[in-house]
């Protein structure tokens, strides 16, 4: 059966060299090749459909023109990926295609692809691309296994906001990089493969940056995704989703100690037998700080301070109040609805294009998920207008988006990345201040 990648299917595996099924005497059947270089352009586009045309077996006569070529709605095409017209599975078998639909947008009835950038026609502007960890995976499974942010309960979203007020006359820049007000204290972004643990990757991820802000860089742990997973069990799921509310508790109330020290071990899906077991655990020292009573799970370390935080505390919804939280204290926690196009950023400023509106529901669904917000800016598109957006971090490792980071528009909440954003303060005492 027939699944949907979340990236484009490799289409050039096959690119003139083999054609699969072929047999000695028969002519190889493929679209030209410079139409397939990229993928199937015109993914969208209605040809088997239109003409009410599906054959069994192999029927040459079963074609149509394509783009300056032909295209084939017999079963034989499905041998070769790259000659059956762009709906031969939808219509004629009733599956999803070996291929997302096109990342593209509609303008004047026409679908404009993300090969290129259209100022006058098409409201995108980022560029989608292939990222090799998704590669064979379908968008139910990159959902399960990307994600796993809980949606926080109502009594959670409705938590008190703290609202940050401009001083008269106060403006903020209109741009700002917390790795440049903070230089070696910004932690790059970690990758948690296929386990659905960005509430611990997130919650790390924020926390390791105001440890080390808070402690004026005496104390730069990159903090261990790891201990939560294993650890944080209450209510919480490990590697199959968590809720922030319960990593933040666990922080405050356990604390966590460095990656270096418990690394992540990278489970896979579906992996076979229990979670790992927690290898870590902490006693109270007093006057609310705890210390490590095991060793490192990394044998070849011997550093397990425990790094704790203050209580999480939710921002205003206001750009500009996130905005001010961000430039004082540091890079801040946002949740995010991931859908099927996030997958497949390379780079630009991201806003979700519903191109998938009206195809069935199986192509259109979206997850929870949790990231770091570290900056801001605004670009000017050509017609003078000016864009404004978020810098992040996802976890996803340095190989997706702009380099594990993602642009996405600002102040209008997009992909409901306004809606929930939390700042923590690290728990840092003078006696933390002496040594690093």
């Amino acid at each position: 059966m027939w699944r949907c990648p979340l990236g484009l299917l490799l289409l050039l595996l096959l690119n003139g060299h083999v054609a699969l099924g072929a047999q000695k005497g028969r002519g190889r059947r493929e679209l030209a090749p410079g139409l397939h270089l990229r993928g199937i352009r015109d993914a969208g586009g209605r040809y088997c459909q239109e003409q009410d045309l599906c054959c069994r077996g192999r029927a040459d006569d079963c074609a149509l023109p394509y783009l300056g070529t032909i295209c084939y709605c017999d079963l034989f095409c499905n041998r070769t990926v790259s000659d059956c017209c762009p709906d031969f599975w939808d219509f004629c078998l009733g599956v999803p295609p070996p291929f997302p639909p096109i990342q593209g947008c509609m303008h004047g009835g026409r679908i404009y692809p993300v090969l290129g950038t259209y100022w006058d026609n098409c409201n995108r502007w980022w560029q989608a691309g292939n990222h090799s960890a998704f590669w064979g995976m379908t968008l139910d499974e990159g959902i399960r296994y990307r994600l796993g942010t809980i949606r926080p309960s109502s009594s959670v979203m409705n938590m008190h906001e703290i609202y940050t007020v401009l001083n008269p006359g106060e403006a903020l820049p209109t741009a700002f990089e917390a790795s440049e007000k903070w230089p070696n204290l910004i932690h790059e972004p970690l990758d948690q493969g296929n386990c659905a643990g960005s509430w611990a990757f997130s919650t790390a991820a924020v926390a390791s940056d105001r440890v080390s802000i808070h402690s004026l860089g005496h104390m730069t742990p990159v903090l261990s995704p790891q201990n939560l997973l294993s650890c944080n069990t209450h209510h919480q799921q490990g590697c199959r989703g968590g809720r922030l509310d319960g990593a933040w508790w666990f922080l405050r109330r356990r604390g966590v100690v460095s990656d270096h020290c418990y690394p992540f071990s990278g489970r896979e899906r579906d992996k076979a037998g229990p979670a790992p077991p927690c290898m870590m655990h902490s006693r109270a020292m007093g006057r609310g700080k705890r210390q490590a009573t095991a060793h490192c799970p990394n044998g070849h370390v011997n550093n397990n301070n425990i790094y704790q935080v203050t209580p999480a505390y939710r921002l205003g919804s206001n750009d500009t109040e996130i905005m001010k939280e961000l430039m004082e204290n540091g890079p801040v926690q946002a949740l995010m609805e991931v859908h099927e196009d996030f997958f497949l950023y390379k780079g630009g400023i991201y806003s979700h294009t519903p191109v998938n509106l009206g195809r069935p529901e199986r192509y259109r669904r979206h997850g929870t998920h949790s990231v770091k917000i570290t900056g801001w800016g605004e670009e000017t598109r050509p017609d003078g207008r000016k864009l404004k957006y978020w810098t992040a971090a996802n976890s996803w490792g340095p190989a997706w988006g702009e380099r594990g980071h993602f642009r996405i528009v600002r102040g209008v909440n997009e992909c409901d990345i306004e809606s929930f954003v939390l700042g923590v303060w690290g728990r840092v005492g003078m006696e933390d201040m002496g040594h690093h």
